[in-house]
């Protein structure tokens, strides 16, 4: 998939340049996505309504075949890491690299935003966890309009309106990335059975 980047507190640079395969594995699983990755995926994907779900699919895939953890735990207290455990935790991690997939509800922006800090900063509760930088992945607006994502999904422009009030609570080297819409297809919500599914469209 193509994508776009806004660099946090100069992320790009620093992971880049401190972590590079471990940048490399996850830009590849990004931009190795097709459009005939996104069709074939979708009819398998738990959520058939928008292509959040095959976005997730193929991420989780092709990071987890590069040994990434998947629901890395932040803390090891066993107050967080066993009671609201998916509340404390990433979606992925690898050395000192957080990563999100932003596809909730926009009210989840900020949170989603503070997760990387939580792992990357020291903490009063016991780390499971220690990274130094984090990448958060969005849909772009096109995106969220051309996948048929949720209305109320927060998007990677929304995001970048955090922040700048947010600049002193988001204290490590972050990544926020915007996933590009397919060029070859979009998605229309049908109405089957009572149930909105997406239908697949191909562009003439």
């Amino acid at each position: 998939m193509e994508y776009v980047i806004h660099s946090h507190r100069y992320g790009e640079q620093i992971i880049k340049q401190t972590m590079p395969k471990t940048w490399g594995e996850l830009e590849g699983v990004i931009s190795g996505i097709s459009d005939e990755d996104l069709i074939a995926q979708f009819p398998n994907s738990a959520t058939r309504m928008s292509l959040s779900g095959a976005i997730n699919d193929l991420i989780d895939e092709g990071l987890r075949s590069s040994k990434w953890e998947p629901q890395a735990a932040i803390f090891q207290d066993k107050d967080y890491k066993y009671k609201d455990a998916e509340r404390w935790r990433l979606d992925f991690a690898k050395e000192d690299l957080s990563v999100e997939v932003a596809f909730n509800h926009g009210e989840a922006i900020a949170w989603n935003l503070i997760k990387p800090v939580l792992a990357s900063e020291l903490n009063h509760v016991e780390k499971a966890i220690q990274t130094k930088a984090g990448v958060i992945i969005f849909a772009t607006e096109k995106l969220k309009s051309s996948g048929a994502f949720d209305g109320a999904v927060g998007t990677y422009e929304k995001a970048l309106r955090y922040l700048k009030p947010f600049n002193d609570i988001l204290t490590v080297p972050m990544v926020i990335i915007g996933l590009k819409a397919p060029k070859t297809f979009h998605l229309v919500k049908r109405k089957i059975g009572g149930k909105n599914v997406g239908e697949i469209v191909r562009k003439k």
